[in-house]
């Protein structure tokens, strides 16, 4: 704050200009008086004014008691329902913890959230629909048990599954969070860890909108909720996107934000106020905001407060107080918050100590709730956040109501039962008996709250959450033979990312499919030669394009439309993967299959957004993920951020996660046709591939014949080499063209035969290998399974080299027939130099393999050891230098 503004030099002109905003609000309404100060806000900035930023209102609700709508459901009804909800959340986890099982499980964040999802359970999530599509929800994940509560309520989960929470093994239980993959008919999005629902939901509010601007679906009725902690606000995945969800005007997106003040360990923001904190961010940003922050009781001491000293009392009071406050009792509250003022003591004079604790947050009050959700579904020009205040462990008492342990409380005594079911309101359906037995509750059918809550979500197209595990539209998907451009040999040398963009224009142009391809690139287009998909299915932007492009003379220009097919996202990898994953699960969300192809540098890719890529394996992604300029030694001069060795071991973490490295682009239009049909055809295979792409130019021959089952299954013999004391030479990606130079060298100067395999994938040989290993010993009986590496491997020496680690090609060791088995790989950091010396640096140019290759024929005794240090002097081969690994 300024000198100027803690001395105000001139009061009476300060009166001057208050008294005048005062009037204008009086006079002519709220609206007015906010078009005239941003008018003024305007001015001052043109003539070099510093601006405020962070700009916050009072801490009381942004829609006044009056402004209000009416509440258009059974208050009494509603309660009754949510109060057995309630109950059924925390029975979940206490019966499961009795089994001492050391399960978990989380109370507290339900019990202060309830209000939020029964508002709009009654009242606003649509459910999937063919009327409108329906909406889609991120649900909080720490809250999963009362939304079990309320399927068990509806009759749609048993009994035996709420017993099973966190048991999941022998296919009884349900999870402990929202998982797709686990309950398919069921959850719609994964929202732990935390900071995933946020940014995702973002883009799937914008995926809505690319489905409607390109005419594939209309889209205009649904909305995406997302249910979110302000301790989760603290990722830089909530926050990261929030600008763009305003720049895109995604009026059909809702952020709900659960402010308890609280997050695992203690206060979010003791010393300040996260509620004014997020309302700054989130103003700054371009969204609505609405905050939900006293319930009704609060209306009426606000209202008898002339001297305004109970407002000032509410902005002054920081979070770690207000916490404190709930965690004791109504005395305490009268003397350290209201008797801090005579003014605010003499306001609640006449209430009682139990009227004052009962006076309610405005997240625990439905008609408040309804207000804000109403008022986001009105507000159709820019995305909306709700701002709950709310009490941790709410009605749980002295359990755990707005203490710092809340979070993790998954035990109580039953004292502390008998408090729930006193303040739930629930004597009379759980006696002191029955208690002990921590029963479940359901509805009475035919009665006036079952009546009720069936009758709400029929008139909102049925229950939510609810999947889609299968889309059921039939694609008519291209054969093989429509690649063929890509299986014959290519004129000219080209690198594996221009195929993959041959492919994609093959599969762009295909009249079955071609409108179900989403291209997704963040601000690499030039750097894979894909400029040209600009002009010619131009760029998704909601707007349009409202200037002329500096290149619009040429014929790649840079074209943006409502109706454009490429998403580009910018430099923001989490962003692109987001969008990605909104398209790839678009089978479920919106019964309308999308095939994307996300294609970014490697190195950017699973290791900047590994956890999205588990997300994605999740939520059950189908789709393509493209990492570029794959490979430790194919990316000269870039360096050590930029060259990825270790893709495929990540990938291969990910269980339903397809990797590929291809060499050629034969195999490359192999992969990606079968991955569409694996994805997109009749079996609808719960499954998404990462094929490694690279930039690097060089000769591609066409399919030798019956190769096509070979470089699905990972592996092919390629081609072979005359000569005597034969080995076998295994490769992929660009180290093959080293491999066959050391093929040729081995035949022409050393007499040594040759086999090459091309490895396509060494990720899908080692699991189908440990699968057959797992057959074969659980069935000792039955006819033994061998793996498809053994039965094409056969017993000389072999030698695997690649652009990755070690570790990529050492997996199938276990099932080489061949006891003599050397791998060459790039472990260590990357550096800038030419492909060249980076291969010489990391120990897999041809030199090397042909080394390799000799040295095992004299482990066993098929050559001299002195044929191998020679060919060691020949190659120029320091013995000396240190390993790569630690260089």
């Amino acid at each position: 704050m300024s000198e100027v503004m803690k001395n105000d030099v001139d009061a009476l002109e300060t009166q001057e200009w208050l008294d005048a905003l005062a009037s204008v609000v009086r006079e002519e309404g709220v609206e007015r008086a906010q078009f005239l100060l941003e008018e003024v806000m305007e001015k001052a900035r043109l003539d070099g004014v510093d601006m405020p930023t962070g700009i916050t209102t009072n801490y009381v609700n942004t829609i006044p008691a009056d402004k209000e709508p009416a509440y258009p459901g059974d208050v009494n009804l509603e309660r009754r329902i949510r109060s057995i909800i309630r109950w059924n959340a925390i029975m979940i986890v206490l019966r499961a913890s009795k089994k001492d099982l050391d399960l978990g499980g989380h109370m507290a964040s339900y019990q202060s959230a309830s209000a939020f999802y029964e508002v709009c359970f009654n009242h606003f999530f649509r459910a999937p629909n063919e009327v409108d599509g329906g909406d889609l929800v991120y649900y909080q994940g720490h809250i999963s048990p009362g939304i079990y509560s309320r399927a068990f309520v509806e009759g749609r989960l048993t009994e035996e599954q709420l017993d099973n929470f966190r048991q999941e093994v022998d296919g009884k239980g349900i999870p402990s969070y929202p998982h797709p993959k686990l309950m398919p008919e069921f959850w719609q999005f994964p929202t732990v860890s935390m900071g995933l629902g946020p940014i995702s939901a973002i883009y799937q509010a914008r995926f809505l909108k690319y489905l409607e601007g390109r005419g594939l679906k209309e889209t205009g009725a649904q909305r995406v909720y997302a249910f979110l902690g302000d301790g989760e606000m603290d990722e830089p995945e909530s926050r990261g996107a929030i600008s763009f969800a305003s720049r895109e005007k995604l009026g059909n997106l809702c952020f709900l934000i659960n402010c308890n003040l609280q997050r695992l360990d203690g206060p979010v923001m003791g010393n300040g106020k996260i509620i004014q904190e997020l309302e700054g961010l989130f103003k700054g940003a371009g969204w609505n905001v609405v905050k939900v922050v006293w319930g009704s009781g609060w209306d009426k001491l606000l209202a008898k407060d002339t001297t305004g000293k109970l407002l000032q009392l509410m902005n002054e009071t920081i979070d770690g107080d207000y916490q404190t406050f709930k965690s004791k009792d109504g005395a305490y509250v009268r003397e350290n918050f209201f008797g801090k003022y005579p003014e605010t003591a003499a306001l609640v004079a006449d209430m009682t100590d139990e009227e004052i604790f009962a006076l309610k947050r405005g997240g625990h009050e439905s008609s408040k709730l309804f207000a804000a959700f109403k008022n986001a579904q009105d507000n159709q020009d820019r995305p909306t956040v709700i701002l709950a205040k709310t009490v941790k462990g709410y009605g749980m008492g002295e359990a755990a109501e707005g203490k710092n342990i809340a979070h993790g409380v998954k035990k109580m005594d039953m004292t502390h039962v008998q408090h729930l079911r006193d303040r739930l309101g629930l004597q009379e359906l759980v006696s002191d008996e029955e208690m002990k037995a921590l029963p479940y509750l359901k509805l009475e059918e035919g009665s006036a709250e079952y009546e009720y809550m069936h009758a709400r979500r029929n008139a909102l197209h049925g229950y939510t959450p609810q999947r889609l595990p299968k889309f059921t539209e039939e694609l008519t998907i291209p054969e093989v033979e429509e690649f063929k451009p890509l299986l014959d040999e290519q004129k000219r040398d080209i690198s594996t990312t221009m195929a993959f963009v041959r492919t994609l224009n093959i599969l762009l142009k295909n009249k079955g499919i071609g409108k179900n391809i989403v291209p997704i690139i963040a601000d690499e287009a030039r750097t894979f030669g894909m400029e040209g998909l600009f002009r010619q299915i131009g760029i998704y932007n909601p707007s349009g394009q409202e200037y002329t492009p500096e290149d619009r003379s040429v014929v790649s220009y840079y074209k943006e439309a409502t109706s454009g097919q490429v998403l580009q996202e910018g430099i923001n990898e989490l962003g692109a993967m987001s969008s990605w994953v909104a398209a790839a699960t678009s089978y479920s969300t919106n019964n309308l299959p999308m095939i994307p192809f996300y294609i970014y540098y490697s190195m950017f890719g699973f290791q900047r957004v590994g956890d999205m890529a588990w997300m994605a394996g999740d939520q059950q992604a189908r789709g393509f993920l493209l990492g570029a300029t794959a490979g430790r030694t194919t990316l000269n001069g870039e360096g050590l951020q930029h060259e990825d060795g270790h893709s495929h071991i990540q990938a291969n973490t990910i269980p339903n996660c397809i990797s590929y490295d291809p060499t050629f682009a034969y195999e490359l239009a192999v992969i990606m046709q079968d991955g569409i049909r694996r994805m997109y055809g009749p079996e609808q295979e719960n499954v998404f591939y990462y094929l490694t792409l690279m930039n690097e130019n060089y000769a591609m021959p066409a399919m030798p014949e019956g190769a096509e089952e070979g470089i699905r299954k990972g592996i092919y013999k390629l081609e072979s080499y005359a000569g005597a004391n034969k080995v076998q030479l295994m490769s992929s990606g660009t180290i093959m063209n080293e491999v066959r130079k050391a093929a040729q060298i081995l035949s022409d100067e050393y007499g040594v035969a040759s086999d090459i395999y091309s490895v396509t994938s060494f990720n899908e040989l080692t699991r189908e290998g440990q699968d057959a290993e797992r057959f074969n010993m659980l069935n000792p009986a039955a006819e033994p399974k061998v793996p498809y590496i053994t039965q094409v491997m056969g017993s000389e020496p072999a030698i695997a080299a690649t652009d990755y680690m070690k570790n990529y090609a050492e997996q199938v060791r276990a099932f080489m027939p061949s006891e003599s088995f050397k791998v060459l790989g790039t472990d260590g950091f990357g550096r800038s130099d030419s492909r060249e010396n980076l291969r010489r640096h990391f120990e897999v140019n041809a030199g090397y393999v042909v080394v390799a290759a000799l040295s095992e024929l004299a482990k066993r005794g098929d050559i001299e050891k002195s044929v191998v240090v020679e060919a060691i002097q020949k190659f120029d081969i320091d013995t000396q230098k240190v390993n790569p690994l630690y260089a």
